[in-house]
């Protein structure tokens, strides 16, 4: 499947104009699943060789939400509840794999799953989220285009 997921501009952790942030691409691995390959940089590091907690925390937290932004509508939700787990220290400097997957979907809310695989496959951290979909004026008063929301031609590199 690996389908490529809009990005945006500004935001922390998928914004590719933001020079301070993360810039994370997230693909569709299958139906309710997005993955993301990264290596994190050494200005993201808390104590020396590990990821800071908190960027830990912003990767799960859009991987999660990022589940159920899938097929033709994107849905918009807003973090309601996040419980992460620190199985592991997340190392600085190494290829990471990080997945979300859908678990319930309802009308009004969604509950997902994610994880943060080291390189050699063992779990390094994992949350689950209680997403809530934003209001719909709310929405429809975004500008998508605005906001640089859209699939963008991947580096030559990926």
């Amino acid at each position: 499947m690996n389908k490529l997921q809009p990005n945006s501009h500004h935001c922390f952790v998928c914004g590719l104009s933001n020079h301070y942030g993360l810039q994370l691409r997230f693909y569709e691995t299958g139906p309710g699943e997005v993955t993301a390959h990264f290596t994190v940089p050494d200005q993201f590091q808390g104590y020396p060789g590990v990821v800071h907690g908190g960027i830990v925390t912003a990767m799960l937290d859009e991987v999660t939400g990022r589940a159920h932004i899938q097929g033709e509508r994107a849905r918009f939700m807003y973090t309601a509840k996040l419980e992460v787990r620190f199985r592991k220290n997340v190392p600085i400097g190494e290829p990471l794999r990080v997945v979300g997957r859908v678990e319930k979907s309802k009308s009004r809310m969604a509950t997902s799953e994610g994880m943060i695989y080291g390189p050699q496959g063992d779990l390094l951290a994992e949350a689950k989220a209680l997403h809530v979909d934003l209001p719909e004026s709310e929405v429809n008063s975004v500008d998508l285009d605005a906001l640089g929301w859209k699939v963008y031609d991947e580096p030559a590199d990926e």
